[in-house]
């Protein structure tokens, strides 16, 4: 991302700032974190940390990545005494290490470079939960079409190299400011790599 990038999101932080509120972690997580093995995480674009927090609380390490000072200032001030090792990372830029994760979550963002970087980060059986929003004629807000999934998008994203534990078309809760359809999968890397 670029510096307009980091400075867009702090803006919408310190213009929004529901958005770093606490809430449920996102519907994907819940239901299928618990599905793996090992305790390594990372949340990328962690945003205000409700994902993150919640892994925490259940043994997981995390580290929690986002592009907003603010976002990971909140998170540090409410991750205190858990195993959450909030950082400040330009996503666009980062490179995952090579084997390190037992599970990589991104929640209302969407990188697709970042989905395949990520890879080389998962450990064979790593677990990988995307949920994020996609296009629908019936979304409240259009969004940059460059960050919303086709139907199924998710599904080829992750064809090769991946078992599919569950796939999922759904509309967002209602702690999110807009409705929006979104696609949420679970998926476990090959043994293999």
């Amino acid at each position: 991302m670029s510096e307009h990038d980091r400075a867009k999101w702090q803006r919408k932080y310190e213009e929004q700032p529901q958005l770093l509120m606490r809430v449920e972690p996102a519907l994907f997580v819940r239901r299928y974190a618990p599905c793996g093995e090992g305790k390594r995480a990372v949340d990328l674009a962690c945003g205000g940390g409700r994902n993150a927090l919640w892994l925490a609380k259940r043994g997981f390490a995390v580290d929690a990545l986002d592009i907003s000072e603010t976002a990971i200032e909140t998170l540090k001030r409410r991750s205190e005494g858990l195993p959450v090792h909030p950082r400040v990372v330009d996503l666009d830029r980062y490179e995952p290490p090579q084997d390190r994760y037992d599970l990589a979550l991104m929640v209302n963002f969407l990188d697709r470079d970042l989905l395949r970087r990520m890879s080389e980060a998962l450990r064979p059986g790593g677990l990988f939960i995307v949920e994020t929003y996609m296009k629908h004629p019936e979304n409240e807000k259009a969004g940059n079409p460059d960050f919303l999934l086709e139907p199924d998008e998710l599904v080829r994203l992750f064809a090769d190299g991946y078992e599919i534990l569950a796939y999922q078309e759904f509309w967002n809760g209602p702690d999110e400011l807009y409705r929006m359809r979104k696609e949420g999968i679970a998926v476990r890397k090959h043994e293999d790599g």
